[in-house]
């Protein structure tokens, strides 16, 4: 059974810190790219970052760039998101997600499995 948790969200004033983990099971973790999006209320789901399991190879949305570091622990079957410097803005459900292949994009419609979510919550 493929199983994808997330864990690490929480309440933070702005300029603070989390740090998220997504725990897989279940597939074959280096034939996976594992994912990071995010939700906020009343809005579409974005994609966040993303890192192929297999080379380390990332990806980043301009909006997390310089303040968010996705890494990977092949080992642990586990990947991170280190978030700086947060932001009101960056107030969502963060989910993990991941596609077969090796290619950094997070186009949600090509991640086949999510985990449940974990609320992060930036104060101002």
């Amino acid at each position: 059974e493929v199983q994808l948790v997330e864990s690490g969200g929480g309440l933070v004033q702005a300029g603070g810190s989390l740090r998220l983990s997504c725990a897989a099971s279940g597939f074959t973790f280096d034939d996976y790219t594992i994912g990071w999006f995010r939700q906020a209320p009343g809005k579409e789901r974005e994609g966040v970052s993303c890192i192929s399991s297999s080379d380390g190879r990332t990806y980043y949305a301009d909006s997390v760039k310089g303040r968010f570091t996705i890494s990977s622990d092949n080992a642990k079957n586990t990947v991170y998101l280190q978030m700086n410097n947060l932001k009101p803005e960056d107030t969502a459900v963060y989910y993990c997600a991941a596609r077969l292949g090796i290619a950094v994009q997070v186009l949600t419609y090509e991640y086949s499995y999510w985990g449940q979510g974990t609320q992060v919550t930036v104060s101002s």
